[in-house]
C-alpha cells in the first residue's frame, strides 16, 4: 500500500470515528473531555486527509499557489500536538477547575500563536518550485521558509516531549485499558520525536552541503502517520476498553442471574414489559432482569417460610459452607419455597415467622443466591419436599 493510501485510509477510519463521538456529543455537549476527544480525532483525520501526497498537489492547484499545503499541513499538524495535550490535560483531570481551565488556555493559545506565525512566515518567504515530498530539505536555506520549517518543527519537538513525559509517568499510576491507552499515546509521542530527529539532521546535512534527504522524505513520512496513528489509537482505547469490559461484566452477570429470573418467573404480571431481545444493550436487559427480580422477591414476601431457611442454613454451615454461602443457599430455598407456595394458593406465613432475604442488598450475593438455584442440593430437595403440596392442591 502506498503512503497516500494508506494515510487516506487511516483518515476515513479516524472520520468515523469521529462520528460516533460527534453522535455522543450531541447527548453531552457540556463535556469538555468528549469535546477534546472528538477535536483530537478529527484534527488527527484532517492532518492525514491534507499530508497525502496527491492532495498536497491538488491543495496547491485548488488555491493556486506553489506549497501552500506545506503552512496548511504544518499549521494542521500544530493543532493536533496542542490539541493532544489539551485532551490529556482535561484526561488526567484536576481538582482546581481553574487551574484546568488556565492550562488549557494557555497551550491553545501558544500554538494558536505557532499556527500563526507558521502562515506569516510563509507568507514572508519565496518557495516557487513545488516540492510534495522534500521541501523541508529543499528549502532548509531559503529566508522565511527556513524559519517555518523550524518553528513548526519545534513546537512538535516540545508536544512530544511533553506527551512522552506525561503519559509515561502517569502509566505507572494507572491499570488496565487507560495504561495501555497512555503506553500507546507515548510510543506515538517517541515515533513524533524520531520524525523530528530525522528532519532535523536532514535539514542540518543540507546546510553542511550533505544530501541525506531520504532521511526526511521516506524514513520521517513514514513515521509521521504511525505517529498520529497511535497517538489517536491511545486516546481511543481507554474508553473503548472500559466500554467493552462495562458491558461484558454486564453480560456475565445478565447470565449468571438467569436461574434465579427463571425461577421467579411464574410472579412476573403478564402486564409486564416482555424480555428485551438479544440485540438490545445488555445493560438495559440486566436492569430489566433485576428489576423483575426485585419485584418478585416483593410480592413472594409474605411466604417466606423463617423455619426453611434456618434448616437449610445449618446444614449448608454443619457441611462446612462459609457464612455468605450458607446464607445465599437459605434465600435461594425460601424463595423457591414460596414460589410454590404462592403458585398453590397455600395461605401466608404469619409476620412473626417470615424469613428475611438478605441476598437482594448486596450484588454479588444476588448472584451467588442464582447460582444456589441451579446448582445447590438443599434448594433442590426444598423443591421436592413441596411436590406433595402441589399436587395436593
Amino acid at each position: 500500500m502506498n503512503p497516500g493510501t494508506a494515510f487516506l485510509c487511516a483518515a476515513a477510519g479516524l472520520l468515523i470515528t469521529t462520528a460516533v463521538k460527534l453522535w455522543a456529543l450531541r447527548r453531552n455537549r457540556r463535556d469538555p473531555l468528549l469535546r477534546a476527544v472528538t477535536a483530537t480525532l478529527f484534527v488527527g483525520a484532517l492532518l492525514f486527509v491534507t499530508a497525502a501526497p496527491p492532495n498536497l498537489a491538488s491543495i496547491n492547484e485548488i488555491i493556486g499557489i506553489p506549497n501552500i499545503a506545506a503552512p496548511i499541513v504544518y499549521s494542521i499538524m500544530t493543532a493536533f500536538d496542542g490539541i493532544s495535550i489539551v485532551l490529556l490535560i482535561h484526561w488526567r483531570g484536576n481538582d482546581d477547575a481553574r487551574a484546568t481551565l488556565r492550562q488549557t488556555r494557555l497551550c491553545l493559545a501558544a500554538y494558536a500563536i505557532v499556527m500563526v506565525a507558521i502562515c506569516v512566515l510563509f507568507a514572508l518567504g519565496d518557495a516557487p518550485v513545488e516540492r510534495l515530498r522534500d521541501l523541508d530539505t529543499y528549502y532548509a536555506g531559503t529566508p522565511w521558509i527556513r524559519e517555518m520549517i523550524l518553528l513548526y518543527l519545534v513546537a512538535h519537538t516540545v508536544a512530544a516531549v511533553t506527551m512522552t513525559v506525561f503519559c509515561l509517568r502517569w502509566s505507572r499510576q494507572v491499570p488496565g485499558a487507560l495504561k495501555a491507552g497512555l503506553l500507546l499515546i507515548s510510543t506515538g509521542a517517541i515515533c513524533m520525536l524520531g520524525y523530528d530527529l530525522l528532519k532535523y539532521t536532514a535539514i542540518v546535512a543540507r546546510w553542511l552541503g550533505h544530501d541525506w534527504d531520504t532521511l526526511s522524505t521516506d524514513v520521517a513520512f513514514s513515521l509521521a502517520g504511525v505517529s498520529a496513528f497511535l497517538v489517536s489509537a491511545g486516546f481511543l482505547l481507554p474508553p473503548i476498553g472500559q466500554g467493552a469490559g462495562s458491558r461484558w461484566r454486564a453480560l456475565r452477570r445478565f447470565r449468571r442471574l438467569q436461574p434465579l429470573w427463571l425461577e421467579i418467573r411464574p410472579e412476573i404480571p403478564s402486564t409486564s414489559p416482555p424480555p428485551m431481545p438479544w440485540w438490545r444493550p445488555v445493560e438495559r436487559r440486566l436492569m430489566q432482569r433485576e428489576r423483575d427480580i426485585f419485584d418478585a422477591v416483593l410480592r413472594l414476601a409474605p411466604w417466606f417460610d423463617q423455619a426453611t431457611g434456618a434448616k437449610v442454613y445449618a446444614l449448608a454451615l454443619a457441611e462446612r459452607s462459609p457464612s455468605r454461602l450458607a446464607r445465599s443457599e437459605a434465600d435461594a430455598s425460601v424463595l423457591a419455597r414460596a414460589v410454590i407456595q404462592k403458585g398453590c394458593v397455600r395461605p401466608v406465613v404469619t409476620p412473626g415467622n417470615r424469613w428475611t432475604l438478605s441476598s437482594t442488598e448486596d450484588s454479588a450475593d444476588l448472584v451467588a443466591m442464582s447460582a444456589a438455584m441451579l446448582r445447590s442440593p438443599r434448594v433442590e430437595v426444598t423443591r421436592q419436599a413441596m411436590a406433595p403440596a402441589e399436587h395436593g392442591a
